[in-house]
Order: structure tokens, then C-alpha cells, then sequence
């Protein structure tokens, strides 16, 4: 799956995932999901309050700056280390269930990929699924 990002932020991946499962045929098991970079993650987070993300977001901002200064990396520009942190932060892969065809996720938790980037970058997502 490649997503096109518009830079830094959280873009929602469950409507595509869902219909990735539906189209597998398969009933029950697990989805494996794999982020193809070392500066966007993966994430499950809430989806029903906008807010939530700029939140985190702003955590990120304060936990991992732009600040080149402070880092030895950085050849891709000012966002290249603290994207790296970020994605220490958070995964590279997310696992999970599948029951009746469907992912098997909370009320108000959708699936995300997190851009740490500022520039618009195209990712790649790796999904697997195993199951009967």
C-alpha cells in the first residue's frame, strides 16, 4: 500500500486496511502491518477527536525538536533526526486479530500513519494477513 503524505501528520489507514481484510477471503487471523522507513511509523490512536492528534503531535514537537544543534544527523535537513526519534517512539509494525472479516479494533481507535517528515514524502506499507 503507498500512501502519499502532505508532510508531518497522522493519516488514517483503516477504511483501506479494512477493505485489504475483506478482500483477503479470509474469516479469522492476524494482520501484520510494516512501515518501509526509518522516519514514518506506524500507529493505533484514537479516531473520533481530531484534537488528540494535534496533541501528540505537539508532543512530538517538544519531546523530539527541530533543533539541528542538538544532533550529529541531519544531512536530509533540520527534521531528518528528530523523524528518527519520533519513530523510536512508536512502530514500525502493528499486529492485529481479525475476526468475522473485520480488523478487531476499539470503538474509537483507527489505524495511522504518522509522516515525521515536513516534506510531502510517498510511503510504503507492507500487509500481510495469515489466517482460515
Amino acid at each position: 500500500m503507498e500512501i502519499s503524505t502532505s508532510g508531518r501528520g497522522f493519516f488514517e489507514l483503516t477504511d483501506s486496511i479494512t477493505a485489504f481484510v475483506t478482500a483477503s477471503g479470509l474469516k479469522e487471523g492476524v494482520l501484520t502491518l510494516f512501515c518501509r522507513h526509518t522516519s514514518a511509523s506506524l500507529t493505533i490512536q484514537e479516531n473520533a477527536s481530531p484534537e488528540v492528534l494535534d496533541d501528540l503531535l505537539d508532543w512530538f514537537d517538544r519531546l523530539a525538536p527541530e533543533a539541528p544543534e542538538r544532533y550529529r544527523h541531519g544531512i536530509e535537513g533540520p527534521d531528518d533526526m528528530p523523524a528518527h526519534l519520533r519513530t523510536v517512539l512508536t512502530a514500525s509494525t502493528l499486529s492485529i486479530p481479525v475476526v468475522d472479516a473485520r480488523p478487531v479494533l476499539g470503538t474509537w481507535q483507527g489505524i495511522y500513519l504518522i509522516e515525521h517528515r515536513s516534506a510531502p514524502h510517498v510511503r510504503q506499507v507492507v500487509l500481510h494477513m495469515m489466517g482460515v
